[in-house]
């Protein structure tokens, strides 16, 4: 249960199971209707649920003993009858091929042309031909051939609403409604259905006035309670001048302006006149509504193609759940959906404690002289504020992943292992190194599956501030945490500039819509709503404490994947040191209070505390000082307080 809708639907259903479970009962306890017709009022409330319900106890529920002919005469309610036998036997073929399908993986496209041919098979030669075969009479040829056109007219008409529900539904932004395995497959299922009857209820109509589909019937055998004899109230019997075993002929039907067969009373060893049925309709009458509901077909699967990438199948976008609002077309790849998906909550494999922080120094074991860190990817629930959390990737369980602080000179090995369910690399952003540990997937080294491991080994040459992050899709996987600062302390700390303090300052940006998380991007549907400082957002940034005249090394990490960020401090200027782990010279460096800081860029400041108070260091784009647009304590997002006492 990820989305509002799993909920709604999860009560549709139980409500459908209690319809179907009533109709059931009712039908083969109360109701003298045929069997046939029993199973199709049946499978229809399963599939259509309360309003399966509601139909039957409008239309065909027996209101009192006897009285089933007279309820069911009206033509709206044969008409319904009608929609019901061919929803029926169609929707169960198009459900069946449609999970199949689903499960082989075939292309959308294809999977509606499966479906339209196991409905209509399943519609004609099992539900109709076979079914209906001793009402109908005849041998089991003839009905096919009888019922031919009539299927054909109803199973077009009912497809062609069907069809561009499951396409725009399926292929829309929750495509977990491809998965067989989801409640949601299922709801556009019931919802295609619904569409289905109420676009096919107009031609049955139509159908059973030229007498040429069976409506609502009743079934009246010796020996059960259904059967009319003179004690049984003869209401509608008398009226209309019936004999003992409550037969209605053809012409008393016609004198009573009822549709051929609407309320035909069938007695034990009755084997039908179905093909005796008065025709009205002429051929081109049938070849029009024929015609007419070929092209509704048509339109029904072929207009969702201008809307929807109908060339993708289940397999292809695995059950991704697309950003509110990101703009999709018919020729949106499979492979940019993925990209952009939420992080399903089913893969979340720890959730962090709300006081959980990011950043933390990661301590190396010495092997024979080589300094040895241990780092892993994995998906987290990660809370940047005390009430909002963000389903993310996190080196180490922890946004941003472990600090890693070695010496220039160091030589350095890291065991990496993949625990995402993607793959995925690591670069080490700024550095020179050989080619191979460099971490770009596909160009450098091949990616690293999930469950798979490699090992990154180097002797660092530089000093200064650095970074790491994924390099594998790293618009979706640096965008949903993968990064960590990298310090390397020079050899000799008298070449770089020192403070009281030192605190490294990590951004990034967030999208959290609907309970879901999604990596933050500069396109439409994926703007960011969240902003962090080191994987918390204000106020429960972390809180710099100095006392006057105490000076602290800030280093503002781009980890962030899209805005440049203006960060400023108040309470007075700082000094530029160092730019992307180089040091600057001493005529080189000037004094600023504002540093426009890019992904990927490092400006190292320092600033001294002139005066006591509690003084902002914030972006100074007041939309990522919020928490999703609003404010909190005065901020929020990229914001936090340097405290100075006395």
């Amino acid at each position: 249960m990820i989305q509002p809708i799993d909920y709604f639907l999860l009560c549709w259903f139980v409500l459908a199971g209690l319809s179907t479970a009533y109709v059931a009962y009712d039908q083969f306890v109360n109701n003298p209707e045929p069997t046939v017709m029993k199973w199709g009022f049946i499978l229809v409330t399963l599939y259509m649920g309360p309003l399966g319900l509601l139909l039957y106890v409008l239309a065909d529920k027996e209101p009192r003993p006897g009285e089933h002919e007279q309820f069911t005469a009206p033509l709206w309610k044969q008409g319904v009858g009608s929609t019901i036998h061919c929803v029926a036997g169609d929707a169960t073929g198009i459900i069946l091929a449609a999970a199949v399908t689903a499960l082989l993986g075939l292309p959308m496209w294809l999977d509606l042309i499966i479906e339209y041919l196991a409905g209509f098979a399943f519609g004609l030669f099992i539900f109709q031909s076979l079914f209906m075969k001793r009402m109908m009479g005849g041998t089991y040829l003839e009905n096919v051939r009888k019922t031919f056109f009539p299927e054909l007219i109803s199973m077009n008409a009912m497809m062609a609403g069907m069809a561009p529900v499951m396409s725009l539904l399926m292929m829309g932004r929750d495509m977990r409604a491809m998965e067989p395995t989801e409640l949601l497959f299922w709801g556009v299922m019931s919802l295609g259905v619904i569409a289905g009857f109420a676009l096919a209820y107009p031609f049955n109509i139509w159908l059973v006035a030229a007498g040429i589909k069976h409506g609502l019937m009743t079934q009246r055998q010796p020996g059960t309670k259904f059967h009319l004899v003179q004690e049984v109230p003869v209401l509608w019997q008398v009226a209309h001048g019936e004999g003992h075993h409550g037969h209605t002929s053809h012409a008393q039907e016609k004198e009573r302006g009822m549709p051929a067969h609407a309320g035909h009373v069938k007695q034990h060893g009755d084997h039908g006149d179905g093909h005796n049925m008065q025709r009205t309709a002429t051929v081109a009458q049938v070849a029009a509504l024929s015609g007419v509901t070929a092209l509704m077909l048509l339109v029904g699967i072929i207009g969702p193609w201008f809307k929807v990438n109908l060339s993708l199948s289940a397999h292809d976008v695995g059950g991704v759940i697309m950003p509110p609002g990101m703009i999709m077309d018919f020729d949106t790849p499979a492979e940019a959906m993925r990209e952009m998906s939420a992080v399903h909550p089913r893969q979340v494999s720890y959730t962090a404690p709300v006081d959980a922080r990011g950043d933390l120094e990661l301590q190396p074991r010495i092997e024979q002289g080589v300094k040895v860190f241990d780092i892993d990817a994995s998906v987290v629930r990660w809370h940047i504020l005390d009430d909002v959390y963000m389903d993310a990737y996190a080196f180490n369980r922890q946004i941003p992943g472990p600090r890693l602080r070695v010496t220039e000179g160091d030589h350095v090995r890291i065991n990496f292992r993949n625990g995402l369910p993607e793959s995925t690399t690591v670069h080490w952003h700024g550095l020179v190194l050989p080619n191979e540990m460099d971490g770009p997937a596909e160009i450098t080294q091949e990616p690293v599956k999930p469950g798979s491991s490699y090992t990154y080994e180097f002797t660092v040459t530089q000093a200064g501030t650095f970074f790491y992050h994924s390099h594998d899709h790293p618009d979706r996987q640096q965008g949903l945490g993968l990064y960590g600062a990298l310090i390397i302390e020079p050899r000799e700390p008298a070449t770089q500039p020192s403070a009281d303090l030192d605190v490294t300052i990590q951004l990034q940006e967030w999208l959290k819509r609907e309970w879901l998380t999604y990596p933050a991007m500069l396109m439409e549907g994926a703007l960011p709503n969240f902003f962090t400082i080191n994987g918390k957002a204000y106020p429960s940034t972390d809180v710099i404490q100095m006392t006057v005249g105490q000076t602290v090394k800030l280093r503002f990490i781009g980890s962030n994947n899209n805005f440049i960020h203006p960060m400023h401090i108040h309470g007075g200027p700082f000094e530029v040191v160092a730019l992307d782990g180089e040091t600057l010279l001493q005529q080189a460096r000037y004094l600023a209070d504002t540093v426009n800081v890019g992904p990927g860029q490092r400006y190292d400041v320092i600033w001294t505390a002139r005066r006591p108070g509690k003084w902002l260091l914030h972006c100074h784009i007041p939309h990522h000082t919020t928490n999703n647009n609003m404010e909190t304590n005065g901020g929020g997002g990229l914001t936090m307080i340097i405290d100075v006492a006395e």
